[in-house]
């Protein structure tokens, strides 16, 4: 199988490079620093299969999955990053990704999953898996002291001037923290907010 490595960090292309070399049935017949330079290597040479990293400069793995999966359906692709996090997991797998490996996976691992890749099964790793049927419960613990404060009261119902009066910090600051707050658990108002507060608490 031919494989193409899509990482902007050399070391990572090299290793990758020694662990495919040492495998009968796999070839790496390229390297590509960044999503744009993967799309114009399948323009001359279709991989069989992709390893992608997910943050890389110009364009990065998942917008690029999305736009080979479009032009090239046939190419497997098998994201390959440090990230765990559910939201990168879930874009990546929504842009047409097969597969999602963390770079900390065995290398004998690895060359045994891209073959479950290549025959047409989907791979997850195992903690990429939990994320995704076991989602974190509480996340609260991401907030700082000040965020839980200010959390806290919005789901007791106070306005951003109450919680401003009663943290004995100014209303502009309220909305600065909430805006953060949002802004970390990734949603939309206040209302949700609450809510999910209550449920979590």
């Amino acid at each position: 199988m031919k494989i193409l490595i899509v990482d902007d960090d050399s070391l990572v292309c090299q290793s990758l490079q020694i662990l495919l070399s040492r495998e009968e049935d796999m070839e790496a017949v390229g390297i590509a620093n960044n999503g744009e330079e993967a799309i114009e290597f399948c323009k001359n040479n279709l991989p069989d299969i992709i390893l992608m990293d997910i943050q890389m400069p110009i364009m990065d793995g998942i917008q690029a999955t999305r736009l080979i999966k479009k032009e090239w359906s046939q190419v497997r692709i098998m994201m390959l990053t440090t990230f765990q996090d559910e939201k990168n997991i879930r874009l990546a797998i929504l842009a047409g990704a097969e597969g999602y490996l963390i770079k900390s996976t065995e290398a004998s691992n690895m060359a045994q999953q891209l073959r479950t890749i290549f025959s047409g099964t989907t791979v997850l790793d195992t903690n990429v898996l939990k994320k995704l049927t076991q989602p974190e419960k509480d996340e609260l613990h991401q907030l700082t002291p000040r965020e839980k404060e200010v959390t806290e009261l919005v789901a007791q119902g106070l306005s951003n001037r109450e919680i401003a009066d009663q943290l004995f910090i100014a209303e502009g600051t309220v909305r600065n923290t909430l805006s953060i707050i949002l802004d970390k658990l990734e949603m939309r108002d206040r209302t949700q907010l609450a809510i999910y507060y209550w449920r979590n608490s």
